[in-house]
């Protein structure tokens, strides 16, 4: 990894940002660390030092209106990556930092390695969350597709189910003694109710639920 010439860390708890440094200086042998109190103070540092590589922002730093700082910082100095370092870490928190522009949520509790993992990654051009947090934007997921399969009338997901297996549009009005706009039809509203576009998609968002056709051939 390229080592960055400069980081602005903020955040007004002294005993955090000693042990937050002690760690990462020994790793970032080269880097240059500008450290803020305060939003005046880090206003300053973000003037003077518009050329720095990465900003560690704490939400909470004195003089800060929840994600104010941040959404400031990214229209004023887009060029410089933030990582939210934050004693939050419930999932709207997260969620909100990543919306308004942060290319990292580094939880306090995260060990320090961890954190240099974050720096790393997002020096790199990544962004990087805590594993918690990916993990229930998976469940979340899961859920909302389990959801939209469960909204399918029991001819649709037997349709559903010949489109995994790669039948033909033809082959499914063979075999259930239909017309092919009947399935067209079905397939249409199997989208809609999937929220797809194209049976590709469809068969993508169900192989994430790892269906099979067994138990539901019956009707």
């Amino acid at each position: 990894m390229i080592q960055p010439e400069k980081i602005i860390i903020a955040d007004d708890h002294p005993l955090f940002r000693q042990a937050l440094l002690g760690t990462l200086k020994a790793k970032l042998t080269y880097t240059v660390w500008l450290e803020a109190q305060t939003i005046e103070e880090l206003e300053q540092q973000l003037t003077n030092n518009n050329d720095s590589d990465l900003l560690l922002l704490d939400l909470n730093i004195p003089g800060a209106h929840g994600f104010n700082t941040l959404i400031h910082v990214r229209n004023h100095f887009p060029q410089i990556p933030v990582v939210i370092v934050s004693a939050h870490e419930d999932h709207d928190t997260i969620s909100k930092a990543m919306s308004y522009g942060a290319a990292g949520f580094v939880p306090k509790s995260t060990p320090v390695d961890d954190i240099y993992s974050a720096i790393v990654a997002v020096l790199s051009g990544d962004t990087w969350l805590p594993a918690s947090f990916e993990q229930k934007q998976r469940d979340n997921s899961d859920g909302d597709i389990a959801e939209r399969v469960a909204s399918l009338t029991q001819q649709q997901y037997r349709i559903l189910m010949m489109f995994a297996q790669g039948m033909l549009n033809k082959q499914i009005a063979y075999d259930l003694n239909v017309s092919e706009a009947t399935i067209k039809a079905h397939a249409t509203a199997i989208f809609r109710k999937l929220d797809v576009r194209n049976r590709t998609q469809a068969v993508i968002a169900i192989a994430q639920l790892s269906l099979t056709e067994t138990g539901f051939k019956q009707g």
